[in-house]
């Protein structure tokens, strides 16, 4: 793998942005062994949708807290500290209790920079999600390796449900207004083991964004089979 400093326009696609063109260090899908293939997508009830988009999800999270992530490479654990992005916390704390982050992909993985999930496996649940923005905090954590941090567009106030894990120090996203609100304590070897998707778009083999946010793991199970996925989140007791 190329060890040069990825261009700053891989910056912006670490936002809830449609697919930038793809930067010169992305990976061609197929250099990491899969994981099994996905089950085919299940189709969530009108009752489960109306759970996971009717809840008020606005409990004040701990101070601090760890979750642990069963994902399709093995088991994650991150810790929240709520003092360092407390309406990211927050948010996060609500989704997981919630159920939210279940079937969930790893859409965008870019070795060397970060891997990135959150977009719902039902568009349903997406759409109104997507609506539900939240005020941004203040940097106080830089990004850095194992840290974990809301992705965002290029505009204020616009963080929603996804995510994404730092694979490498990237202080540079510092200065764009990325709050780190976790980081991995359990687990790192898993989160380097996810598949490198790349980027989407017309010149990248990943997932094009606006197709998962409208079509959802219907579409990705479909086109992009080796993916991993988040299989549940849960709050550690």
């Amino acid at each position: 793998m190329s060890r040069r400093t990825i261009p700053l326009v891989a910056v912006a696609l670490a936002t809830l942005l449609l697919a930038a063109p793809a930067v010169a260090d992305h990976h061609e899908a197929g250099e990491k062994k899969a994981a099994p293939g996905p089950a085919p997508a299940a189709k969530l009830s009108d009752d489960e949708v109306k759970r996971l988009t009717s809840a008020p999800a606005d409990e004040t999270a701990p101070k601090k807290f760890q979750v642990e992530f069963d994902t399709t490479r093995g088991k994650i654990v991150l810790e929240v500290h709520r003092a360092w992005a407390p309406n990211g916390a927050d948010r996060f704390y609500n989704l997981v209790k919630l159920g939210f982050y279940e079937d969930i992909a790893f859409f965008r993985v870019i070795e060397g920079f970060m891997a990135q999930f959150g977009l719902h496996a039902d568009p349903r649940v997406t759409r109104v999600w997507s609506r539900r923005t939240i005020q941004d905090d203040p940097v106080k954590q830089s990004n850095l390796r194992g840290y974990v941090t809301f992705a965002k567009r290029n505009l204020p106030n616009s963080r929603t449900t996804q995510l994404f894990i730092n694979l490498a120090d990237n202080e540079r996203l510092d200065r764009q207004g990325f709050a780190p609100f976790a980081r991995v304590v359990e687990g790192m070897d898993v989160v380097d083991a996810i598949f490198a998707v790349g980027e989407g778009g017309p010149r990248g083999p990943g997932p094009n964004q606006r197709q998962v946010t409208n079509r959802g793991n219907a579409y990705l199970k479909k086109n992009f089979p080796k993916l991993d996925y988040l299989k549940s989140a849960r709050i550690v007791e």
